[in-house]
Order: C-alpha cells, then sequence, then structure tokens
C-alpha cells in the first residue's frame, strides 16, 4: 500500500471514531414554569437579568434567577454534563423590572458590568450582560464596576466560599424561615373539631 494512500485511510478512519459536534440549541423562552435551579424560585418573580444553559443530552435548559450564578455553574468543579449553551439576558434591550422572555444573546458574546453597585434580582452581587459594549459603559458609568468579557470574569469573584449564589448558609437559612412564616401567616388557621 502506497504510503500517502494509507495515511489518507488512517485520517478517515479516525475522523470516524470522533464524536460528532453537539449543535448549538436555541434559548428558550422564560415561561411561568422557569424555576431558578440553584433557588427553585419562580424566575419572573425577581427584576433582573436572567441566564439558562443548556446541558447535553437534557431536553430543557437549566434557568438561573442571576447571571452570576449561571457563571458560577459553569466554574464548578462538581458540575457534570457538557454544556452545550449558555444565554443570558440583554440588559440593552430590556427595562431592569422585565428583562423579558425571549431577549436572549449568547453568554460569550455578551460584554458584562461585574462590581456594579446594582444587585441582581435575589438581592446579591450580579454580573449584568449587555449585548453591545457601549450600553454596558453606560451603565457602568451610572451604577460603577467594569466591563469584562465572560472569560475575564475572575472564578472566585463567583466562586465564593459561601456559595455560589454568594449568600451565607446562615443567610439561607433566615430567609427559608422568613419565607415560611410568611407563608405560615397566609395559611387560614386550622380548627380542631
Amino acid at each position: 500500500m502506497r504510503p500517502a494512500l494509507a495515511a489518507l485511510l488512517l485520517v478517515a478512519a479516525l475522523a470516524g471514531c470522533r464524536e460528532e459536534a453537539v449543535p448549538r440549541p436555541d434559548p428558550v423562552a422564560m415561561t411561568e414554569e422557569a424555576i431558578g435551579h440553584f433557588c427553585q424560585m419562580n424566575l419572573l418573580e425577581h427584576p433582573g437579568p436572567k441566564a439558562q444553559v443548556h446541558l447535553k443530552g437534557m431536553p430543557n435548559p437549566l434557568f438561573f434567577s442571576q447571571v452570576r450564578d449561571a457563571v458560577a455553574f459553569r466554574l464548578l468543579p462538581e458540575q457534570q454534563g457538557e454544556i452545550t449553551a449558555i444565554y443570558v439576558s440583554d440588559m440593552a434591550r430590556a427595562p431592569w423590572a422585565d428583562p423579558g422572555a425571549t431577549n436572549w444573546i449568547a453568554a460569550e458574546d455578551a460584554f458584562y458590568v461585574v462590581g456594579s453597585a446594582q444587585a441582581g434580582g435575589m438581592g446579591t452581587p450580579e454580573l449584568i450582560p449587555f449585548g453591545t459594549e457601549p450600553a454596558a459603559r453606560g451603565f457602568a458609568d451610572q451604577h460603577g464596576g467594569s466591563v469584562q468579557r465572560l472569560d475575564d470574569i475572575p472564578a472566585q469573584l463567583v466562586l465564593a466560599p459561601d456559595g455560589p449564589a454568594g449568600t451565607t448558609d446562615a443567610q439561607d437559612d433566615a430567609d427559608f424561615a422568613a419565607r415560611l412564616k410568611a407563608l405560615s401567616a397566609n395559611r387560614p388557621e386550622e380548627k380542631t373539631p
């Protein structure tokens, strides 16, 4: 066999062994059923930008109440599954109170305002995505912070030792207790026979 033919056959054989690339899924519209992956709360109950992460083999994306949480999820060492796409709200095209159900841009295409005075929908520091750099710089001029691309955001900024959402266990416990108390207060009292 000729060396050139042998090399061509080897390349063809190796190409056949290669996994096929997973096509990038389209973003999914946010609905009443969209629940935050970490907080397990309805996304529409909170203002500010949202995110969705698509995993290979999963029919539906994981939604996140804050963009910072999705970026943290992407970096978590225990995160399993191949991420095929991450989409974030384009805050250049929507008001803070209503980031829009279909206002998605690819996370790697966004310009993020990092370290601004504007807290996210869950009341913690947020990475605020914009589809254009001028829009991000304008927001940073008004609210503080710096403009960065996704791969330039430091991991320690989103992977704080107290959890990906930036809250401590004590804060989580206090929040849970407050929500439980509010739920109990709204429930009609049971009468004993």
